[in-house]
């Protein structure tokens, strides 16, 4: 029933790719704490290399993907067919956050399209690919992406997405730091003096 290899071949990519959907799960380390999945759409997802896939993550009113990684680094991505031939894709491994302005969001961020509320891009470095029959998957039918958090995110601009992201988006529902909270913090701790010239 399953197959399970280490990245992903033609065949895989054309159909994860062909997904109008895909999901994304993470969880905290330890015992305590509430693990997250998250429904992804919209054209927010790219192939980077067999081993490695990348989405634009865009603003909303949860963080949480952003706080497990910054804890562990787990994270699993899966998507399925509700079409005629049933499938179920996971990518299982190591996922990272990478924010406006860093070396790889600026590397990436040209790969996707000029989606309204872009928030950071987070990829997925591939240790294993599985799939599953997905034989009790229902079929339904694709009518369309919703436009709601595109209108919601350029109704917002960017002063407002930014006070929103300010209020919802700094710690996951655990109170663990995301992050654009790490990022935050940051910027209002206060920095060392520079050293005098010649001290180093």
């Amino acid at each position: 029933m399953a197959a399970v290899g280490t990245e992903l071949t033609e065949e895989l990519q054309q159909f994860l790719l062909a997904q109008p959907c895909f999901f994304v799960a993470s969880a905290p380390t330890g015992a305590a704490g509430r693990v997250n999945l998250s429904p992804k759409g919209l054209d927010t997802l790219r192939i980077v290399s067999p081993t490695e896939c990348a989405y634009l993550d865009l603003t909303g009113s949860g963080n949480e993907t952003s706080a497990h990684l910054l804890e562990n680094g787990r994270m699993t991505l899966m998507t399925c067919s509700f079409g005629e031939r049933p499938q179920i894709l996971r990518l299982y491994g190591v996922g990272a956050v990478h924010l406006p302005g860093s070396a790889r969001y600026e590397q990436l961020r040209p790969e996707f399209p000029g989606i309204a509320g872009a928030r950071q891009i987070v990829t997925l470095r591939i240790d294993r690919v599985q799939t599953s029959c997905g034989y009790a998957v229902p079929r339904m039918e694709f009518q369309g992406h919703r436009p709601t958090l595109e209108r919601w995110a350029t109704a917002k601009g960017p002063d407002g997405l930014a006070t929103y992201r300010e209020s919802h988006n700094l710690a996951s529902i655990d109170g663990r730091e995301t992050h654009l909270g790490r990022g935050r913090r940051s910027e209002s701790e206060p920095r060392e003096a520079a050293p005098p010239a010649g001290v180093g």
